[in-house]
């Protein structure tokens, strides 16, 4: 149940991020919830490698080069998928620090957790 709620708060904050930013466009919520899938699976099964080979990048950067990993990801999930626009790299970035946000807020007023805030 837990994961399927997740699913759908991930989907949420897909759909409230292209309010935000007018250059990530989403075409309904049907296609977010896929897109919520599909950045799911990059997630999980590229971007651990991503992270391995950027290493040296992201040790000399404070960690700060794993916010463009995570924009590179997002983005490349917009080419994957008709229905989901970034218009460019920087769209990319600041709709994947958004998303990580708001999705980090939905989860927490959902499921309870506690925040050190």
């Amino acid at each position: 149940m837990q994961l399927l709620l997740t699913w759908l708060i991930n989907a949420l904050a897909l759909v409230i991020i292209t309010r935000l930013i007018p250059s990530i466009q989403i075409s309904g919520f049907g296609t977010a919830m896929i897109v919520a899938v599909v950045l799911g699976l990059i997630n999980a099964s590229l971007r651990p490698i991503l992270i391995l080979l950027t290493l040296p990048v992201t040790l000399i950067t404070l960690g700060f080069f794993i916010l463009v990993v995570n924009a590179l990801m997002f983005w490349l999930c917009a080419s994957l998928l008709k229905g989901f626009e970034v218009s460019g790299f920087w769209s990319a970035f600041f709709g994947s620090l958004l998303y990580s946000c708001v999705s980090w807020v939905l989860s927490a007023v959902i499921f309870g957790h506690r925040t050190a805030f």
